[in-house]
């Protein structure tokens, strides 16, 4: 579009008296400005129309599209040392995950990846056990006297670049999908072997230094 212009105009100087002489409009000389062809200079401008497909699809959530792609699909038949480095990861993913992969962590980083399984398999039996402990693994952790790495209501801090940590969070990922059985599959509690509490549970496994019961 181009602008109006007004009554007269400066042209370029000539020899003369004057070196800027008034010259009227219709004498004027103004450059020629090539217009591209995809724009309809008689024609008034259009909101471009948006396609049928684009009306009936919803937005994809950029994060959840970047983290399906970043994760593969689980092959359940590896064995645990692979799973778990196929799912290693320093972010859960969502609170109850940062608390299952917490109470690995605090209670089975030393031991076998076997028995960080086992640990994990304990918190989510206690949360699917219908009533008889609380049912998420947040409650889990912080159902008063169960853990002594809980302190009031927050989850203690761990770095979440420490490889051990990672480890804890795919252990996690693994026992929420159910992508393993463990040799404690069916048990509620547990101790270390230097301890002997006096309970009159059904033993189910011994793996690393822990003592898994029913």
């Amino acid at each position: 579009m181009t602008a109006a212009l007004s009554m007269t105009a400066f042209a370029p100087a000539r020899a003369g008296p004057s070196a800027d002489t008034l010259v009227s409009v219709a004498n004027a000389t103004l450059p020629k400005i090539p217009v591209p062809d995809l724009i309809d200079v008689q024609g008034e401008p259009q909101l471009a129309q948006p396609d049928a497909d684009d009306t009936q699809t919803p937005l994809v959530d950029e994060p959840q599209a970047d983290e399906a792609l970043a994760q593969p699909p689980v092959d359940r038949d590896q064995d645990l040392p692979s799973m778990v480095a196929d799912l290693r990861s320093s972010d859960p993913g969502s609170r109850e995950l940062e608390c299952l992969a917490t109470g690995v962590y605090f209670e089975a980083k030393g031991e076998p990846l076997a028995g960080q399984l086992a640990v994990g398999k304990v918190i989510a039996n206690r949360a699917n056990s219908g009533g008889r402990f609380p049912s998420t693994y947040c409650g889990v952790l912080f159902q008063r006297s169960q853990f002594s790495f809980i302190h009031g209501r927050t989850l203690p801090h761990v770095p979440r670049s420490n490889r051990i940590w990672q480890t804890a969070v795919a252990i996690a990922k693994i026992v929420d999908q159910d992508l393993k059985d463990s040799a404690a599959e069916n048990a509620l509690f547990f101790h270390a072997r230097y301890v002997s509490p006096s309970w009159h549970l059904k033993r189910v496994a011994s793996i690393g230094n822990h003592i898994f019961y029913r």
